[in-house]
């Protein structure tokens, strides 16, 4: 099941490196935090579309195991340990805060579309493109199943 997780989440990675997502970006470098929090906002976006009772024991493991691997990236940038319990606390925590925002993603009014990304992505010009572009990943999402993205199908 770990290949399966994993290909979701080489999945998501590849959706979050798309550089047309950054052409909006202010500062002209992105950082590793403008990717991880495209990663977390797509990951957000996934588990909504899939939340369902019978998908709960696998999103969760899903969960636990994008997180280790955000844990395991941090790790390799070269932070301490206990530095990564603090960043690892800060990210899980606006990983919800994602979660949160977009609940009622589709009853949302363009405007407080934006100001819900906004919230995260204040690096980021061009947030009415990023919206249009959530909007899009989640109705391909929900045009497939959950295990058609665990069988290493591309999510965009």
């Amino acid at each position: 099941m770990d290949t399966d997780y994993l290909n979701l989440y080489n999945n998501l990675i590849k959706l979050t490196t798309n550089k047309i997502l950054y052409k909006g970006l202010i500062k002209k470098q992105d950082e590793f935090s403008d990717r991880l929090l495209l990663f977390l906002i797509h990951f957000a976006f996934f588990l909504k579309e899939f939340k369902k009772s019978e998908n709960e024991k696998t999103l969760q493991e899903i969960y636990d195991f994008n997180f280790r691997h955000i844990e395991l990236s941090i790790r390799e940038i070269g932070y301490g340990d206990q530095s990564i319990n603090k960043k690892m606390k800060d990210y899980i925590n606006t990983f919800h805060a994602i979660v949160s925002e977009i609940h009622f993603w589709n009853e949302l009014k363009v405007d407080e579309k934006e100001k819900k990304i906004s919230l995260f992505l204040n690096n980021f010009d061009y947030i009415d493109y990023l919206v249009d572009y959530f909007d899009n990943f989640q109705l391909v999402l929900s045009k497939n199943t959950l295990k058609s993205y665990l069988k290493s199908v591309s999510t965009h």
